[in-house]
């Protein structure tokens, strides 16, 4: 992939008259769409006939917010959209500005709405940072249609903007670039004269481009920035060429960008894909999500509470040693740390996975805690009470209890449910692993339960008759 048009190399930061952007500018920046032609990507929202496209070409009427990953071209689609509606175009960063900023802005958009009936476009990337707030001080103006909003985050609008805000605009979600998408871009590069490489001093090996869509994730900006990175390592040659190897692109970018957010969806969107795995006895995805989480920085601690309580929740008694080596991973992991203590988790997640499953006891625990709450009136029966004193012991407390361990078999078979609730059943233990040997358990006790009582009703029908 070469371009030689025997021009002498020119630095990558000098000043370039030939683009409207200062040489000083990343070559991310340089290499923004001026019109909707050159974008690449998001073919779901701009291809032809498609929503976000009508809308760039016929301009902006109301707010939008753009919800996707980092380098997906957010901030790219804003400037289209305000090159093609008539408007006072305003853009700033949630992370620098505040309420006074926000102030000058109403005040500038209101004054051009009125005097001149400009409205304003109002982009604010990284629009999660703002707080309710913040939000709320520009919503007056979007309701009466003095300003237009363009929000980006990388975060769920849902869980991020006001739902004031979220009502009055429109959602429009980004994906990752593909690799395609990354590939394009790269080949563009040499060939656009506002990147500054389109001056035949620029040779890149055929590899390159697969390799920079492959560990960019998606990210345009990681894929430029790496490019433009790895062209100032390469050294010119006798003709002023620079060669960007695989190499050099591996220095550039020692390590592939991982797409995490501790706090925020990405979170939330792989522990629900781990915990799954496990529930769906994948041992191979619940490997791989687990390794997600933890070179993304999540809390180990964290991943092994929720080990904890799919032990609980998901295994059950079909498995009773689950919840064991999950508190054992958890001692283990707190006592070895990272990365040692790492296999711990790893195999307690590949322990979980394999196990037989059973959510009878949450259902179980469930049904006791909706029977708890609306009979939380019934009295404990007398006989199963506690007599630790004369007066309760004459007030009848623990009188009919019969102690287990005397029985010819250890059971007594006695009732220990309020008399209103006798017979009713919560736990019903399913078909699999330990669950079955409790099955036999319980269906001896219901038959030596049966069989005490009809012994006690016939013995209790055998008794003289008291005739005082």
């Amino acid at each position: 992939m070469r371009r030689n048009a025997g021009k002498m190399p020119r630095d990558l930061f000098e000043s370039n008259q030939n683009h409207p952007h200062e040489g000083s500018v990343p070559l991310a920046e340089r290499m923004r769409p001026v019109t909707i032609g050159e974008f690449v990507g998001q073919e779901h929202l701009i291809g032809p006939g498609k929503p976000l496209r009508r809308v760039i070409e016929n301009g902006l009427r109301s707010s939008l917010i753009f919800w996707g990953p980092a380098g997906s071209g957010k901030t790219s689609l804003a400037r289209l959209l305000a090159r093609n509606t008539r408007a006072h175009f305003v853009e700033f960063s949630a992370v620098l500005s505040g309420i006074k900023q926000i102030k000058d802005v109403i005040k500038t958009a209101e004054y051009l709405k009125s005097q001149k009936s400009l409205p304003t476009i109002l982009f604010i990337d990284e629009i999660h940072r703002f707080n309710k707030a913040q939000q709320d001080a520009f919503l007056p103006c979007v309701e009466n249609g003095t300003i237009l909003l363009l929000g980006a985050t990388t975060e769920n609008p849902s869980f991020e903007v006001i739902s004031a805000l979220l009502s009055r605009s429109r959602v429009f979600t980004l994906k990752p670039l593909s690799k395609e998408n990354i590939i394009s871009l790269i080949q563009r590069v040499i060939l656009d004269p506002r990147s500054g490489m389109a001056d035949g001093s620029l040779q890149i090996d055929p590899d390159v481009p697969i390799m920079l869509a492959e560990l960019s994730g998606g990210d345009a900006r990681v894929a430029l920035s790496t490019l433009e990175f790895a062209w100032g390592l390469a050294s010119e040659d006798d003709r002023g060429i620079r060669t960007i190897t695989g190499e050099r692109i591996a220095e550039a970018l020692e390590k592939k960008p991982v797409q995490y957010d501790r706090s925020g969806e990405h979170h939330f969107n792989m522990i629900s894909a781990f915990h799954k795995s496990l529930r769906g006895s994948d041992p191979q995805a619940a490997l791989y999500w687990l390794a997600r989480m933890l070179d993304g920085g999540e809390d180990p601690l964290y991943i092994c509470r929720r080990m904890v309580r799919f032990a609980s929740e998901d295994i059950g008694l079909a498995d009773p040693r689950a919840l064991t080596i999950s508190i054992a991973a958890r001692d283990a992991y707190h006592f070895l740390g990272s990365p040692e203590g790492d296999l711990a988790l790893a195999e307690c997640a590949i322990y979980l996975a394999t196990a037989p499953k059973s959510n009878r006891s949450d259902r179980a625990f469930q049904r006791a805690l909706e029977s708890a709450r609306n009979t939380s009136d019934l009295p404990v029966p007398l006989a199963i009470r506690n007599a630790p004193t004369r007066m309760m012991q004459s007030m009848g407390y623990g009188n009919g209890y019969r102690y287990d361990h005397d029985a010819p078999d250890g059971y007594a078979g006695q009732e220990f449910l309020p008399s209103q609730l006798s017979g009713t059943v919560y736990y019903e233990p399913g078909n699999m692993g330990f669950e079955m040997e409790i099955s036999r358990r319980l269906d001896w006790w219901l038959k030596r339960r049966q069989e005490l009582r009809s012994e006690g009703e016939s013995s209790a029908g055998n008794k003289p008759k008291n005739n005082s």
